[in-house]
């Protein structure tokens, strides 16, 4: 008898995941194995690659399992794609550049941001002005990586237990479902360069539910 953690073969259930027939995201099924396919991947390397079982995989690929959040951005990265064709969302076309006339700031949480590149990628880049006390004590756990750049000022990272602190040209690129905190050291702030993959429609987020906090 399979116990609540284990699917009926045995295998380790992934995080979040939903059983059932595919309601929420009906799309997902066959763009999962369009997708595989486009990649030339056998249902057992594509898998192997994710940490599923075939068996798995195929139920997902069946509309029997609904994949987590995680598991979507591990496929996507696999197949070479985005969640948003994953969840077979069509964006139109973007503009390779983005002009420094048109970063509009946006003020969220105490921080400053500029939107430094397209929408609708599997990455988010921007610039953030990071204020002195603002934000330093919110620990961030999310799936995906982070990498930044440091234009100006002190920044204080806390990666896990280790605290960093980078100056203007130092950068760092991190798993970010490593426990983290940034933080202003400098009276004057932080000048950032930042880019994180990006869970690219909020549809996803119903995968996992809501999520408590805030990411980086």
């Amino acid at each position: 008898m399979s116990s609540p953690e284990n699917g009926p073969e045995g295998e380790a259930a992934g995080p979040a995941e939903v059983a059932g027939p595919a309601q929420i995201l009906p799309v997902v099924a066959p763009q999962l194995r369009a997708l595989r396919r486009r990649a030339s991947l056998t249902l057992e390397a594509a898998a192997r690659s994710a940490g599923l079982s075939p068996a798995h995989l195929s139920r997902l690929e069946t509309g029997q399992r609904q994949p987590s959040l995680p598991m979507l951005l591990a496929l996507a990265r696999i197949y070479g794609t985005t969640v948003s064709e994953l969840l077979g969302e069509t964006v139109a076309d973007r503009d390779a550049v983005v002009r420094a006339a048109d970063m509009e700031p946006t003020a969220a949480g105490g921080w400053t941001y500029w939107q430094a590149g397209a929408s609708g990628r599997g990455m988010q880049a921007l610039r953030v002005h990071v204020p002195h006390r603002s934000q330093g004590d919110i620990v961030r756990v999310h799936p995906g990586e982070e990498w930044l750049h440091v234009l100006k000022g002190e920044l204080r990272l806390r990666l896990g237990d280790t605290t960093h602190r980078l100056g203007p040209g130092d950068s760092a690129h991190f798993d970010s479902l490593t426990p983290h905190r940034i933080a202003a050291q400098d009276e004057g702030g932080v000048e950032l360069l930042f880019v994180h993959t990006l869970m690219q429609s909020p549809t996803a987020t119903l995968c996992l539910g809501p999520t408590p906090g805030e990411t980086s």
